[in-house]
């Protein structure tokens, strides 16, 4: 099976000036479950600005619109499967953020948690077989990392999802989830030309919202697994 992974960020990772970062996104299993999600996506922005508010092009970010039409948007996307990653930064040893280089590792280590625990939720509803053959597609928001940085995403995914991971100060093996994994992709794209990257931003900011202002109870559901680091 084909897996694609739509994320975005919300929040700036800056422990200085911000308590909580946030990656947000969604998965879809198979190019059907995917293309069919892309229509109905455009077709829920088209319904949000049936009155011609904006003008045709205008990109629907979390940023450009109001919290009720971000809430529309939102609803339209209950039926997928998300994720989302609460970074509590008071709670993240200091040093991560001395250098780019080590708030990167940092950031791809929360991205694959989050995404693996999402994974692991599917794999334990019988949605994905984790001996069958899958491919993984991550698709993130462009200004999320430096281009040179998808290799080590990559990498980090191949090696938690297909291989396994070792904890040597606990001596144990973290088996891996996903071992007939054939192929990872990590794709950084304009979100103006991805409705699906649109749709994390959305979520993402949605979820960013409910840690400010304590209601992620709010937004628990069984199509929602959040993962609170550290």
């Amino acid at each position: 099976m084909d897996l694609f992974v739509y994320s975005d960020e919300s929040g700036v990772f800056d422990n200085l000036h911000n308590d909580y970062f946030v990656f947000g996104g969604l998965i879809l299993l198979g190019n059907e479950a995917k293309d069919i999600a892309i229509r109905k996506y455009i077709a829920a922005e088209r319904a949000l600005n049936s009155s011609g508010k904006y003008k045709r092009g205008y990109e629907l970010k979390a940023t450009h619109i109001t919290n009720a039409e971000k809430g529309k948007l939102y609803r339209s996307l209950n039926s997928y499967y998300k994720f989302a990653v609460i970074i509590r930064q008071q709670s993240v040893l200091k040093n991560i953020f001395d250098d780019k280089k080590s708030k990167q590792r940092f950031l791809d280590y929360a991205y694959k948690v989050g995404l693996k625990n999402l994974l692991k939720h599917l794999i334990a509803k019988g949605l994905i077989d984790s001996n069958e053959p899958n491919t993984l597609a991550v698709n993130c928001d462009e200004h999320t990392t430096a281009t040179d940085g998808r290799y080590e995403l990559r990498e980090a995914l191949i090696q938690e999802y297909k291989i396994g991971t070792f904890n040597f100060k606990w001596d144990t093996f973290y088996p891996p989830i996903l071992p007939s994994l054939t192929g990872v992709n990590v794709n950084y794209c304009n979100s103006a030309k991805k409705p699906l990257v649109r749709a994390a931003d959305i979520i993402a900011n949605k979820v960013y919202y409910c840690v400010l202002n304590n209601k992620i109870p709010d937004i628990r559901s069984d199509h929602l697994i959040l993962t609170y680091l550290p």
